[in-house]
This record gives C-alpha cells, structure tokens and sequence, in this order.
C-alpha cells in the first residue's frame, strides 16, 4: 500500500499529469516526449509518492483544464484564476510569467490603458489565463477568441492580440508590421493545481514541495535547461 496522500493524489497507482504544450514557457517537446519545467515538477512529485508518472499533452490550457476536472488528470500546471480556482485546489504560484500585447506597428496604442477603448478588438487563446482576465477586467475593448490569438488577430484584422511575454516577442521578431506594447497587462502567476475534492493533507503537501522546489534552485534550474531563463521564479508564498 502506497502513502494516505499517494492513494488520494494518484488513485490508480500512476499520477496523470495533464501538460499544456501550448505554453511554450513551461512545456517543450511532443505528446509522447514532453519536457520543460511541468514536466520536471510532475516527475518529481510522483517520485517521492513513489508511483508513475503519465502525460496527457494538450494545446491549450482550456483542454488540460477540462481533462483534470473531468477525472482524466490527477494534476494540472495552470494560472491562478478566480474562474478555474472554483474547481481547482491551487499551490502558491511556482513561476510568474507576463501577458502583453502586439499591435499593428503604425498602430497609436502604446500601453495597455491605450487598448482599452471601445473601437479595439483583441485576438486572444480561447480559455487561456489572458482570455480569462481581460474578459474579468476590459471596460470597453472587446475580447475575440479563437484558437491562437496572433492567427485571430491576422485573420480578422484586428487592433491588437493578447499573449505570454515570450512568444508574442518571438512573433513581432517573426512578423516586421508589429510590434510588443512594452508594458504587461498582466502578471500570470503559474501553479501546480489538482482537484477540489483532495483531502486538505494533499493540497498542503503539493504546496510544501513547490515552495521546496522554488527555494531549493531546482524550478530555475529547470528553466534554464529548457531554455526558458527570462521566465521569473515565483516569490516564497506569503
């Protein structure tokens, strides 16, 4: 028989892990050779619970989302949202990463307070942290969703998409007529996340290794060796 918090955590003996490769800051490689920092920390977990360790890969946070809430996952690695935290049991945040806009580069938005006029459409990731916020907080521009928001933001001619610091950096680099606004709007706070129905000891035990993990080195090592050493590690949880 396994530990109290490994039978809750892992029920049938292996932990399924669902990975958002569509976060390209905090998971690399393919469905059958997953890597980056979720998949290091998921690894890590099931090893001091002692059990295997499964992926299930998705291309949005939506879909890993939805295969931990369905029971298809034991564990999931998602921004912290009020939306998601109804169903979700969250740790402190592991990593924080920063949303920001791409524009047209002739475009006169050039902060965020600019983008939020009546006349601007922005192009975002359905069901991503981004959606999710500006959908919460925009008071007068308005969200279109679909399944990148850079592909939306082209397509529909839009004023501006919405997106994670580093790729949309990649993007404007990719594509001369854009350009980064260079203030966030957003700071994207990462966590390991499991669900609501868990026994309080298993939720305090993922929050005890992700705040080891952070102070150990061992989440800044993990981005270093996936190549992802402008993403922040989080601050001790308060």
């Amino acid at each position: 028989m396994g530990t109290p918090i490994a039978e809750d955590l892992a029920p049938t003996g292996v932990l399924r892990a669902s990975i958002n490769l569509g976060n390209a800051v905090l998971a690399q490689g393919t469905p059958d050779a997953p890597a980056g920092v979720t998949v290091d920390i998921a690894r890590e977990i099931a090893a001091r619970l002692g059990v295997p360790v499964e992926f299930a890969c998705f291309d949005a946070a939506r879909k890993s989302f939805d295969a931990l809430t369905s029971g298809a996952a034991d564990l999931c690695f998602l921004a912290i949202d009020p939306a998601r935290a109804t169903e979700v049991a969250f740790t402190a945040p592991y990593v924080v990463i920063e949303g920001v806009y791409v524009v047209p580069r002739g475009s006169a938005l050039t902060t965020p307070a600019d983008v939020d006029r009546p006349d601007v459409r922005i192009g975002v990731k359905q069901g991503s942290a981004y959606d999710l916020f500006l959908s919460r907080t925009l008071e007068h521009a308005s969200v279109v969703r679909g399944d990148e928001g850079v592909t939306t933001f082209e397509t529909e001619g839009l004023e501006a998409a919405a997106g994670i610091r580093q790729p949309m950096t990649a993007y404007a680099a990719a594509h001369p007529g854009v350009r980064v606004v260079p203030e966030r709007f957003m700071q994207i706070e990462q966590a390991v996340g499991t669900g609501k129905d868990r026994r309080p000891e298993t939720v305090a035990f993922l929050h005890d290794v992700v705040e080891e993990l952070k102070a150990s080195g061992f989440i800044a090592e993990a981005l270093r060796r996936a190549g992802r050493p402008d993403a922040a590690v989080a601050p001790p949880a308060r």
